[in-house]
Order: structure tokens, then C-alpha cells, then sequence
């Protein structure tokens, strides 16, 4: 596989050292999957077990509210993560960072699988959680900060939004891998058995993530762009400071843009807890609903690659709105389904929500926050602004459950139409960005920068 290039001087791209592409696309894809599975297990299990295992099964809605609120607290850390591990990635390099990432995420997600219930060690269960969640969001909140911008400081111009789209690609099918070790067990095992120690199965397959990611990222080569900003000693000495000086636009609309995660949330975690736990009385089968992310994220697979290669062609700014408006409005008539029992209905809406309209969005928003910042604070801008907005959103489902707890009239439309608020604040926040799908590594995050023209942008990509 050829897999170098090295760009002529004068071109406003970094020339000193070569870049590998492909190389840093495939461990970006790779370090994702093993990433974010560990993530997604958590998900997976805080909607549809956690409640009965880790809190008091007297009061079901109680129970739900606490184990949602665990996954959001996790979320929470994520900020505080992203500040340590954003400085980390711009002043010791991109490579470094995502292997510290990789170790404490599998160890920490393994932990998990050995905690007692509250059945057994009482208050000490959901305290022990709660711990081991918030080491989960320090350590992943530098992930595809790092990884993205890997792949974008390696990546020929004209072709960022294509190599950029193969993370968000690995976290799909994470999620697909999350969801698809639950399957076998839920549908295999007795409720009891399921609930006593088969959940605990997926969390110990994280061993086999820190290993499997430590001999992958230890052979990524570090990027062009950063190397050289070694060599001339331009690396930002304080990149959180710098960045809130020097980028605090671009930080605030990033992080109105990354609020488009309320979907989903909305669809795969609200809507999990609304279709199965028995507060609600909708009564789905968790094998039933453990298959809808697997769905839409099979889709979603083959679409992120097309539309960030697309995003090279035509910018990133109409797929951030289209995704993120169409997502939000396609969320009521898909928890109308759930809350009619409608299986058929809701999970064909669930495919279109998650795996066709809302990719749009997750398929280019890393490239695109990318593309806001400079070298010198590029993981730091994008790992602060993006793990702000999730922490906002992992709270969401919690909040969801208080607002429409279990009993209320009308729970699709009042959870849907906050969603798609949400996402409007977003398209707006993109609406006023600025587009960067032709401008040069070297020259991002300068506002005066002028774009290539498009003639010669496309000449460019021809032979990119």
C-alpha cells in the first residue's frame, strides 16, 4: 500500500516531513472502535441494567433517574479530561496522548465488571460506579480529539473530510459491537443470570482493548504538522490558556455545534430507557431494542466515508445543518412509535434518524471542528469544545427522565421538541461559522486566510 506523500514548499502545507494518510486512518478507525466499545457497554448497560443491579429496586423510576445520571457524570468529567489531555496532545504530541487515552479507558472499563452489586455492598455500589465512570470520561474525552487530528494534519488537501470521517466511523461500529455482546447474552440467559453476572462479560473483554490498542498506537507515526512546529519550537507552551485568548469564537460555536448529540442520546439512550423499563409501561423486549443502534449504526458504516468525501466537494457547513435539523425533527415522530409499540415503525425511524439523517452531522463535525483551530492548540480547541457540549447532553437523558418521568401524557412530543430546539441552537452556531473545506492546514484558524479558489481547489483534489 502506497502510503506517502510529502508536500512541495510554499504550498501552506507542512513540507518537512512526509505524510502518512492512510496509516493514520486505519489506527484512527482502529483506536476508535476499541475506544469507544468501552464507552458503549456502558451505555448499553446503564439503560438496561444498571437500574436493577448497582440502586435500590423499590421505586423503579428513582432507580432509572440514578443509573442515567451515572452515565451522564461520566460525561462530566469529560471537560476536565479534555483541558489535561487536549494540553497534553498540542505540547507533547498527538501520538502520546491517544495511548495514555487507550490504557486508562480498557482498565477502568474492566473495573466495572467486577463491582459487587447493591445487593451486596449496599451504598458502596453506585459510589464505586460513579468513580470508575468519571475515569472513563477523563480518559476518553482526548480520544477523537487526538485521533482526528492525526488524521487531518496527515491527510493530502482536498481530501481532510474523507481520512477525518474514518473515526466517527469507528465509533459507529463500536457501537455496533457494544450493542452486539449484549445480544447474544440477553436473548441466551435467564433474566436472573443476565443480571447476576452475564452483563459483566462485555466489560471484561476490555482487557483485550488495552493490549490490542497499545501495540496499535505505539506504531502511528507522529504528524508532519507537529513535528515541525517541534523543530521551529513554535509549540504552544500553555494551549488551554492560548485558546481561549486566541480562539474563543470558534470554541463557543464548536461547542453550540456539538450539542447536536442530543439525538443520540434522544433516540439510543431516552429512548432505551422509555422502551423497556417497566416504569413506563411501553414493555418492548430489551433483545428487541438492543438490535435498533446495531441497525442504524450498519447503515451509518457505509454512509459516514461517502459524506466526508462529499464534505471535500461541497464544505462541511450543509451537512452540520442538514443533519442536525433533520435529526432533531425525525426524533418525535420516532419516540411517537416507541410509545405506540409500533416495533416495525420504530426501528425503520431509527435507521433513518441515526444511520441516514444524523451521520450527515457526526460525519464531518470532527473534520470541521478540526479545521477551526491552528496547529498549535488544534487537539485542545477541538477536545474542549466537544466534550463541553457532550457534557451538556449526557445529562439530558437524566434531565428527560425528570420532566417526562414514568406516567406522563405526551412523552414523545415533550422530549422531541426539546431535542430539535437543541439542534436549531446548533445549525444556527454553523450557519454563522466559517467554511474551511478550502483552506490550507498552515493557514487554519486565521480568519484573514483567503480560501483556494475553487478551480484550483478542485485541480488540487483531482490529484490529491
Amino acid at each position: 500500500m502506497k502510503d506517502e506523500l510529502i508536500e512541495p514548499p510554499g504550498s501552506h502545507e507542512p513540507s518537512q516531513y512526509k505524510k502518512t494518510p492512510k496509516k493514520a486512518a486505519i489506527s484512527g478507525w482502529i483506536g476508535s472502535v476499541l475506544e469507544y466499545y468501552d464507552f458503549g457497554v456502558y451505555g448499553t448497560a446503564a439503560a438496561l441494567v444498571f437500574p436493577q443491579v448497582f440502586f435500590p429496586t423499590g421505586n423503579p423510576a428513582v432507580a432509572l433517574v440514578a443509573s442515567l445520571a451515572t452515565y451522564g457524570v461520566g460525561y462530566l468529567a469529560r471537560p476536565i479530561g479534555a483541558m489535561v489531555l487536549g494540553h497534553w496532545g498540542d505540547r507533547h504530541g498527538r501520538k502520546r496522548v491517544l495511548v495514555l487515552c487507550m490504557v486508562v479507558m480498557g482498565l477502568s472499563t474492566f473495573a466495572v465488571g467486577l463491582l459487587p452489586s447493591y445487593a451486596t455492598i449496599g451504598i458502596w455500589a453506585p459510589i464505586l460506579l460513579v468513580v470508575l465512570r468519571i475515569i472513563q470520561g477523563f480518559a476518553v474525552a482526548g480520544e477523537l480529539g487526538g485521533a482526528s487530528a492525526m488524521i487531518v494534519e496527515h491527510a493530502p488537501f482536498g481530501r481532510r473530510g474523507y481520512y477525518a470521517s474514518y473515526p466517527l466511523q469507528g465509533t459507529q461500529a463500536a457501537a455496533i459491537i457494544a450493542a452486539g455482546v449484549f445480544l447474544p447474552l440477553s436473548a441466551l440467559l435467564s433474566t436472573e443470570a443476565f443480571q447476576s453476572w452475564g452483563w459483566r462479560l462485555p466489560f471484561f473483554l476490555s482487557l483485550l482493548v488495552v493490549v490490542a490498542g497499545y501495540v496499535i498506537r505505539r506504531r502511528v507515526d507522529e504528524t508532519p504538522a507537529f513535528r515541525e512546529a517541534q523543530a521551529e519550537q513554535t509549540v504552544a507552551k500553555a494551549p488551554v490558556a492560548e485558546v481561549f485568548r486566541r480562539n474563543p469564537g470558534a470554541l463557543l460555536r464548536a461547542t453550540l455545534i456539538g450539542l447536536t448529540n442530543v439525538i443520540g442520546t434522544t433516540v439510543i439512550t431516552f429512548g432505551a430507557a422509555y422502551a423497556t423499563q417497566p416504569g413506563y409501561g411501553i414493555g418492548l423486549s430489551t433483545t428487541l431494542y438492543l438490535w435498533i443502534p446495531v441497525a442504524a449504526n450498519v447503515v451509518a458504516l457505509f454512509l459516514i466515508p461517502l459524506y466526508g468525501k462529499l464534505s471535500d466537494r461541497i464544505g462541511r457547513r450543509p451537512f452540520i445543518i442538514v443533519g442536525a435539523v433533520g435529526g432533531g425533527l425525525l426524533s418525535i415522530p420516532y419516540l411517537a412509535a416507541v410509545g405506540t409499540k409500533n416495533e416495525i415503525l420504530a426501528v425503520g425511524l431509527a435507521v433513518v434518524t441515526i444511520g441516514i439523517v444524523y451521520q450527515a452531522w457526526n460525519a464531518t463535525y470532527a473534520c470541521f471542528f478540526q479545521e477551526m483551530f491552528p496547529t498549535r492548540t488544534r487537539v485542545t480547541g477541538f477536545a474542549i469544545s466537544q466534550n463541553v457540549s457532550l457534557a451538556i447532553v449526557a445529562f439530558l437523558p437524566t434531565v428527560f427522565a425528570i420532566v417526562a418521568p414514568p406516567g406522563t401524557a405526551n412523552v414523545p412530543l415533550i422530549i422531541g421538541a426539546v431535542c430539535l430546539g437543541i439542534t436549531l441552537i446548533s445549525a444556527i452556531a454553523a450557519f454563522f461559522s466559517r467554511e474551511t473545506h478550502r483552506v490550507h492546514l498552515d493557514d487554519l484558524g486565521n480568519n484573514d486566510a483567503v480560501p483556494v479558489p475553487r478551480e484550483q481547489y478542485e485541480r488540487i483534489r483531482a490529484n490529491a
